[in-house]
């Protein structure tokens, strides 16, 4: 947890570190021919899904961060926290959406609640 009160949840790092590791072994495929140039996006675009993804959340707030943008959503709006049958987490909102929570586990549940000082009325569907 930072210091200024916000939990962040991230992608394992491995991901990252073989995103790299991709995108070095493309290269000689991509110096072949100048065609083949664009095979070297998708070990980039990994990459940067994979330092930028994941969940941060503190006690105004949840803020789900993507490849290419980040949505906030605030407290009032989710009605309950539950994990998927994968066991990935999912908030339940006032209007019936389901929004995944990336890079927080089910299990990650009890600390996401008690590290934003929130109650939700109920943990599971």
């Amino acid at each position: 947890m930072s210091s200024s009160g916000t939990i962040q949840f991230r992608h394992h790092q491995a991901i990252l570190a073989a995103a790299i590791v991709a995108f070095f072994g493309a290269l000689p495929l991509a110096g072949a021919r100048w065609y083949l140039l664009p095979v070297l996006l998708v070990p980039l675009a990994v990459a940067v899904w994979a330092w930028r993804s994941g969940t941060d959340a503190d006690a105004r707030e949840l803020r789900v961060r993507a490849l290419l943008g980040q949505r906030r959503i605030s407290w009032d709006r989710v009605v309950a926290l539950a994990a998927d049958p994968r066991g990935r987490a999912v908030a339940r909102l006032d209007d019936g959406q389901r929004v995944p929570l990336p890079a927080v586990r089910g299990t990650d549940l009890p600390r996401l609640v008690s590290a934003t000082g929130q109650t939700l009325p109920e943990t599971a569907d």
